[in-house]
């Protein structure tokens, strides 16, 4: 999981990196809390020992004497934990602390310094203890003084300043954790935008991504731009040849009108047979190249665009004006209604294309009205044709959409060839199907599954109003 998602690829390598700096950091503050205490309980024990030393003295035997005594009560106490001790080579004298215990004497004591080490001590406890050789007046040989206490309680020192040192990094670890995914939200940020700006560009071709991005993400955005350049180039290229394609259609389909007539004359001369399978052959030859034509259509119409609401519904009215103005379209009420966050993934030609035929389907075989809706139902984008006529059985609509050719073989009317739409559809990712409307005729509801972007400006309410009252 963590291969596939660079934000916890970012998070595991901080949580890592952190937990070990906390660990170094746990490990020095430890060493050097140890070091302190070590050494201000040995300065404690060397202030003794110079006031030891200050009133020190030999006396005649050899055996050394200390005339002055630090005033701490533990000295005076068995096993208290706070001892010194005078040794030379004649006898020795301790505090009442050792009673009859020594302290051990290690090789290195000669040293004429204070010098401070660890090493176990009598009543089977460990101590941390300070000498020095002095060499009083009138002595003939050095003193070994020494200081000792348990260090006991410094290990115990340790061990609740390592323990609260641990809770209070773990919790900084964790708020180093919490500041690092802000960190790599952050950062990552840039990215997001950018996803959200390809969604935008793979619905519009001549979209481009904005500048301004981040000197790591630039070149990124840059080769973004680059390749839907050359995507645009080569949809624009594909349309150039699917017209050229419709352009030199032309001319086949002049002969098949021309052989069509002359069908008609030699059925008028009788050769009614002859001419019949003639027309059977010109229409399938009409078809396959209707059927070509359509796939190039919606080939070149693949990623081709948006059309907003205000653009549709533009569209729609220009082709009820168009229908409006005909025999067939004087006698019928057209009901259009676009919400305005409706938007679909065709481009506006293909579009105009695609509702021209199924308006003027509706209107060949309504009586009254024609409905014409669009709505937004999650992240699926709408459109409803609708009309009051016949319209068609159940098994009639799944015969006609599991045969895909065309609504005129399934029922009375309806003469819709199926080819561009359906290829129209399926080129930009939609679904068509056929039901009974509300109305009382035929349903067709057009479907496509959108990624919502950032709305474009539309046209105002009266810009609309203005537009299909026109």
């Amino acid at each position: 999981m963590i291969r596939d998602s660079l934000r916890l690829r970012l998070l595991a390598a901080a949580a890592v990196a952190i937990f070990a700096a906390l660990v170094l950091a746990g490990t020095g503050m430890s060493w050097f809390f140890e070091r302190h205490i070590e050494q201000r309980e040995a300065d404690a024990l060397i202030r003794d020992g110079k006031l030891i030393a200050g009133g020190l003295r030999v006396d005649a035997a050899g055996r050394p004497v200390a005339d002055a005594q630090p005033g701490d009560d533990r000295y005076g106490e068995a096993g208290s934990g706070l001892y010194w001790q005078l040794t030379t080579s004649k006898g020795s004298a301790h505090s009442d602390s050792l009673w009859d215990q020594n302290l051990p004497l290690q090789p290195g004591s000669d040293r004429e310094d204070w010098r401070a080490r660890h090493l176990p001590g009598p009543f089977g406890k460990s101590l941390l203890m300070v000498e020095r050789r002095i060499l009083p007046e009138q002595a003939a040989e050095p003193v070994l003084v020494q200081l000792a206490t348990d260090d006991g309680p410094l290990h115990a020192a340790r061990r609740e300043f390592n323990r609260e040192t641990a809770l209070s990094l773990g919790l900084l670890w964790l708020f180093l954790l919490i500041a690092a995914y802000v960190q790599v939200t952050l950062g990552l940020r840039p990215l997001t935008t950018v996803r959200r700006q390809i969604a935008t560009l793979r619905g519009n071709p001549a979209a481009r991504l904005p500048g301004g991005h981040p000197r790591e993400i630039a070149p990124l955005a840059e080769a973004i731009n680059a390749l839907a350049q050359a995507r645009e180039a080569d949809l624009g290229r594909a349309r150039k040849r699917a017209g050229d394609l419709a352009h030199s259609l032309k001319t086949p389909l002049a002969a098949l009108a021309a052989l069509a007539a002359q069908n008609r004359r030699a059925r008028e001369a009788g050769a009614v047979e002859a001419a019949d399978g003639q027309d059977r052959a010109l229409a399938a030859m009409r078809a396959a190249l209707e059927t070509e034509l359509a796939r190039s259509r919606a080939a070149a119409a693949r990623d081709a665009g948006h059309s907003l609401a205000a653009d549709i519904e533009t569209q729609i009215e220009n082709i009820i004006a168009v229908i409006e103005r005909t025999e067939l379209g004087e006698r019928l009420i057209f009901d259009v209604h676009m919400p305005d966050e409706l938007h679909v993934p065709v481009a506006s030609e293909d579009l105009t294309e695609l509702l021209g035929a199924l308006i003027e389907n509706a209107a060949r075989h309504a009586r009254v009205r024609v409905r014409v809706r669009g709505g937004m139902a999650e992240e699926e984008s709408q459109l409803w044709i609708e009309d009051d006529g016949p319209g068609l059985g159940r098994e009639s609509s799944e015969a006609v959409m599991a045969r895909g050719s065309r609504l005129d073989e399934a029922g009375p009317g309806h003469g819709l060839g199926l080819a561009i739409v359906s290829d129209l559809m399926q080129a930009t990712d939609g679904t068509i199907a056929l039901g009974r409307s509300e109305l009382g005729g035929l349903e067709v509801r057009l479907a496509w599954l959108v990624e919502r972007s950032p709305a474009a400006p539309r046209k105002s309410a009266f810009l609309r109003w203005m537009t299909r009252h026109r």
